[in-house]
């Protein structure tokens, strides 16, 4: 699997026409096919190609990696080889044309074979808590399904599909065409069936005689706990129906979580900013700090606390999604500067202010200064 851009590979912009995609793939594998090419990395130069045209010639895979990058191409970022490379077949008729070479099909054989459903995507808003810990939503989702009345033969019940009598229920029709190689047998798909190899003389009223039906369902999916912005969930077999009896697609869920209004999150950490008064920094205090569990819990910030100081309590934050147990609160600390003070106020800080004198001197650098400044800080 290569690393590099699709688009790149194929010389291509990202806003490049399915036709412009097609007519760069077919110079590039006449070029680079190892039957061909005398280069001696034209095997792994043909791979790419076809991989990449494997993504960017089916609309759905395109946009998913037009927004998601490889990510959207595979569960947890992972990309199913599977998904996209083009059968070899597939791949000599858009080089060559239907000709009878012995591949192991042709294209009317390749119309009736199973083929499997689309994949969907589809992106799943979560509140701040939600994403934490967890949660059922009820999804609608519109999507291809078998019909129902036909069970998938597109033929109107107390009948069924024929046999197509233009090519003997083969699928393909064939004809001797005159190549750069001689005469050939190429083979295409009947254009009486449509390369099915069955006619339906009495179609379903309800799918037309399709075989499929568009419906809209609803899907109660479970999110797991730690799930944040950009996870991507799979859920095998919920997507589109296949056609020729093939396995469905699977349905991607993608999150989307709203920011809190006191929470951060920095991986499984959450950090909070907590404005505590002079007295509290300077005395010392017990105060009560909010969870993101709903509790307030009791924090002791000892006598001299700095602002920026951090307390951490542990396994307060989100739970670890693919492993027991959870991250840490921080809480980071602020000491609030009154702006405007009483006339007793101003009596205290001003006999405080006799006994602390009033020389300034510079701080001496610390260790994180001396780390700050080596890091460009």
């Amino acid at each position: 699997m290569t690393n590099r851009d699709y688009y790149e590979i194929l010389g291509v912009p990202k806003n490049a026409s399915s036709e412009d995609i097609k007519s760069a793939f077919r110079k590039l594998a006449r070029q680079y096919h190892p039957d061909v090419s005398k280069e001696a990395n034209a095997e792994e130069k043909f791979k790419e190609i076809n991989e990449a045209y494997g993504v960017l010639s089916d609309t759905e895979k395109r946009r998913r990696y037009d927004q998601f990058g490889r990510q959207g191409l595979g569960d947890m970022g992972g990309v199913n080889m599977h998904d996209y490379t083009m059968d070899f077949n597939d791949l000599v008729e858009e080089l060559f044309g239907s000709f009878g070479f012995g591949f192991g099909g042709s294209s009317g054989s390749r119309s009736r074979r199973p083929r499997r459903g689309r994949d969907l995507q589809v992106q799943v808003d979560l509140k701040f808590e939600e994403a934490v810990f967890g949660v059922e939503k009820t999804l609608e989702l519109t999507r291809n399904e078998i019909c129902g009345t036909c069970k998938g033969n597109g033929a109107e019940p107390g009948t069924s599909p024929q046999q197509c009598q233009a090519c003997g229920g083969r699928g393909e029709v064939r004809q001797v065409r005159q190549t750069i190689f001689g005469s050939m047998m190429q083979s295409g798909p009947c254009p009486t069936c449509g390369g099915k190899g069955e006619v339906i003389s009495m179609p379903c009223h309800t799918c037309r005689g399709q075989g499929q039906e568009r419906k809209t369902v609803k899907k109660v999916i479970s999110i797991p706990a730690g799930v944040d912005t950009g996870t991507q969930i799979r859920l095998a077999g919920e997507g589109e129906a296949g056609a020729q009896g093939g396995p469905q697609g699977n349905l991607y869920l993608v999150v989307n979580v709203q920011p809190h209004k006191f929470f951060k999150r920095r991986e499984n950490d959450l950090l909070l900013n907590l404005d505590i008064n002079v007295a509290q920094a300077v005395l010392g205090a017990v105060v009560e700090v909010p969870t993101v569990d709903g509790k307030l819990e009791k924090l002791s910030i000892p006598a001299g606390t700095q602002p920026g100081k951090v307390f951490t309590m542990r396994g307060r934050g989100v739970p670890y999604l693919r492993k027991s147990g959870r991250g840490d609160q921080l809480v980071i600390v602020n000491v609030e500067i009154p702006a405007r003070l009483t006339k007793e106020q101003r009596e205290i800080f001003e006999k405080l202010a006799t006994t602390l004198g009033t020389t300034v001197k510079p701080k001496e650098k610390g260790f994180l200064d001396w780390l700050n400044e080596a890091l460009g800080g």
